[in-house]
């Protein structure tokens, strides 16, 4: 359970912490320890290696031991990343030229000959029926011996590891960090924080705890060791509820309520009970998750427990014999009447409605008198609406202002993307302005005054992170909508898979398309070679795990945008496989080093989402000629099987259209809103560190700053978002 809460640590602060054991002359393998873990991309910072140094070389061993593990796994070289074609990009055949190879080689193999004629006969071939195809005909270790070492480049990644605090302080601080953010956890982040509640639950709490996931799961933990539970609506009742029976805490999949224990029952129906007493109007709340409540009732039994009446309420509603009006059903009765300003007057009552429906109020106003009442409303109630939802509004009215014509885009929390032509009408253009400065104003007052800022100006594309939900879990991961540099001659991804039970098989595939976004043409495991590309041959099954690549000259590529994809063309979802991740290389000059070099991994991120077609990032070339990649983290439905790039090219297309063309608010935009006469903004290349605290916002962690610096990177940009 340590090494578990100390690869936490890890991957979420990039920090190791302070390193435990005997005193000692480890100097040496400190060092050693330091050159192993460069060979994954990684080094120690001067301050973790002079620690280090003073420990014995067997506590030195011990830490580098389990430190490895976890940063191997964080760039995806806990695995044997194989590839078809044993000398991958070298000698990579066209694709019919390879396809007649197998055929001939199964033709001169007794075993499958007369099959393999049988289908020639009938004019259809099944590539899978032929012994050489889809499966591996060389050894891992077969493959490494036929490879050119890698030679080191001053491009090559390198992600320091820097001394952190004592593991419980660690733990501490980054359960708060976790527990009161103020946008929404991916999965991944909110399992992690699952974790640490159950540890750190009867320790110190932060002051608030705005999403109401992280309250769920957090009052799971405070259930299990009799605390006080964190409840102020029956939602927050029906998520918890959720999380002990394994379910969706978001309620967005239903949740198959376990049969639970009596002392659970009785602690969720006097959490009911409490709630609605204390404000008989958060009955109406029930109507919007009306039958996982019936669900839960017949979970409950609250009829057993007659001291608990307003718990009973709850499901008298849900069951529809005790009315209780819902909000939402009194605004759809005023907006279905066209009744703006009665709209208006009730939504002020609830600020975070009304941001979301100022687009629709603003359409359907009669007049300006109408429109000037829902401006007022909106930046009347402004301070008292979340600062995720007030930049996610902002984002809104400032996309809203391109031409109707452009395609809107939809995407659920589980990355699942639909695009439909917008036909809704314009918001008036001085309306639009006049909102926009408000939510600016809103914004400027929230944010700190940092006094001297420093920046890493690669962050300044970087998209707001208003849900975790928009990032995957994995390293050098940017919020969907992010723009970074593509620094490097030639770009690699890879796609790993190892099956559950059943076969499965992923297609790593690249659609190559022209400005207009019409497709130019693909790489896949149908067309192994395109101009400046190479795939490295279908592997139709990994029930040891697999890998695939395509490999890119960037200055021979000719099209405008590369598209990554992967496609799930038989068995398992990304949800079923045991692992299954995806990521991009970037390496300098020629092609030399194995298929995968862990070092000039740039980013490597988990699929798993719901669709059989994944789309994680879309490179794009400029006027300037230079590549830039915008981050996508999106999935596309597809069809139960055999999705094939030659298949999907025009949905792709739509989807990369609507997000290459949509602008998101950036952490240059906060930056920005922050710069004043009490903020000094320095952009920063390392030289000189300061002497004094500074707040620093980059992609990773300095060495060297003050130690009371405030320091926002990848880690904790969330930090960013005012509450």
């Amino acid at each position: 359970m340590a090494h578990s809460l100390e690869s936490l640590v890890i991957r979420h602060t990039h920090r190791l912490s302070s390193p435990k054991g005997s005193a000692g002359e480890g100097a040496i393998a400190a060092r050693q320890f330091d050159a192993a873990l460069t060979s994954v991309g990684f080094k120690l910072s001067a301050e973790l290696l002079e620690r280090l140094s003073g420990l014995s070389e067997a506590s030195v061993v011990h830490t580098a031991k389990r430190t490895l593990r976890t940063v191997s796994e964080m760039v995806g070289d806990h695995v044997r990343h194989n590839s078809y074609f044993i000398d991958f990009p070298a000698n990579v055949p066209d694709t019919e030229e390879f396809w007649m190879q197998c055929v001939a080689k199964a033709l001169s193999d007794e075993k499958s000959r007369e099959n393999v004629l049988t289908q020639l006969g009938r004019g259809v071939l099944d590539l899978l029926s032929l012994p050489t195809y889809g499966r591996y005909q060389h050894t891992y270790e077969e493959m490494l011996a036929a490879q050119d070492n890698l030679i080191a480049s001053a491009g090559d990644r390198v992600t320091v590891l820097h001394l952190g605090r004592d593991l419980d302080d660690e733990l501490t601080d980054l359960y708060l960090a976790l527990a009161g953010s103020t946008t929404p956890l991916g999965e991944d982040d909110l399992r992690d924080l699952k974790a640490l509640a159950e540890r750190c639950a009867l320790g110190p709490q932060p002051e608030a705890i705005p999403v109401r996931e992280n309250r769920a799961v957090i009052n799971e933990a405070r259930l299990g060791v009799k605390a006080d539970l964190l409840l102020d609506t029956v939602t927050d009742v029906l998520r918890l509820a959720c999380a002990l029976s394994g379910g969706d805490v978001t309620l967005q999949e239903p949740t198959r309520f376990r049969a639970l224990s009596r002392p659970l029952r009785r602690g969720l129906l006097a959490g009911l009970d409490a709630v609605v007493a204390a404000n008989p109007a958060k009955l109406a709340d029930v109507h919007a998750h009306r039958e996982p409540f019936k669900r839960l009732g017949e979970r409950l039994h609250p009829h057993e427990y007659p001291r608990w009446p307003h718990a009973a309420d709850v499901f008298a509603v849900a069951r529809g014999e005790k009315q209780a009006r819902s909000f939402d059903s009194r605004i759809e009765k005023l907006l279905d009447a066209f009744d703006v300003l009665g709209a208006v007057k009730l939504l002020k009552t609830a600020p975070g409605k009304l941001f979301r429906a100022l687009d629709l109020l603003l359409r359907i106003a009669a007049d300006q008198e109408e429109r000037d009442a829902v401006v007022a409303a909106a930046v009347q109630v402004a301070p008292d609406v979340s600062g995720r939802v007030v930049l996610s509004v902002r984002e809104h009215l400032h996309n809203r202002a391109r031409e109707s014509d452009e395609p809107r885009i939809f995407v659920n929390r589980r990355g699942r993307a639909w695009v439909t032509p917008d036909f809704r009408p314009p918001v008036p253009a001085a309306d639009r302005d006049r909102l926009i400065a408000a939510l600016d104003a809103e914004m400027r007052r929230r944010l700190p005054a940092p006094g001297r800022l420093l920046l890493d100006p690669d962050v300044l594309d970087v998209a707001l992170p208003l849900s975790g939900r928009a990032t995957a879990a994995g390293l050098g991961v940017l919020p969907r909508g992010s723009i970074s540099a593509v620094d490097g001659e030639q770009l690699r991804f890879f796609v790993y898979w190892k099956e559950t039970k059943d076969r499965t098989d992923y297609d790593l595939s690249a659609l190559l398309l022209h400005t207009d976004y019409s497709t130019d043409s693909w790489l896949s495991y149908t067309s192994l070679k395109a101009v400046g590309g190479e795939h490295s041959g279908d592997i139709t099954q990994a029930p040891d795990g697999a890998s695939e690549f395509i490999s890119l000259s960037l200055d021979r590529v000719r099209s405008t945008f590369i598209v990554p994809q992967v496609n799930i063309y038989a068995g398992e979802s990304f949800e079923e496989v045991e692992e299954s991740f995806f990521g991009f290389m970037l390496r300098d000059g020629e092609h030399k080093g194995r298929p995968f070099e862990p070092r000039t991994v740039r980013m490597k991120s988990e699929l798993r989402g719901v669709g059989r077609v994944a789309l994680p990032l879309v490179f794009q070339r400029g006027d300037d000629g230079r590549w830039r990649a915008k981050w996508l983290h999106l999935y596309l439905k597809g069809i139960s099987s055999a999705n094939r790039v030659e298949e999907n090219q025009v949905s792709v297309s739509k989807v990369v259209r609507a997000i290459v063309e949509r602008e998101q608010l950036t952490v240059g935009y906060l930056i920005d809103l922050m710069s004043g006469d009490t903020t000094t903004v320095d952009l920063w290349d390392g030289e000189p560190v300061p002497d004094e605290p500074v707040m620093y916002i980059g992609l990773e962690r300095p060495e060297g700053l003050h130690p009371d610096s405030r320091i926002i990177t990848l880690e904790n940009l969330r930090d960013l978002i005012p509450g």
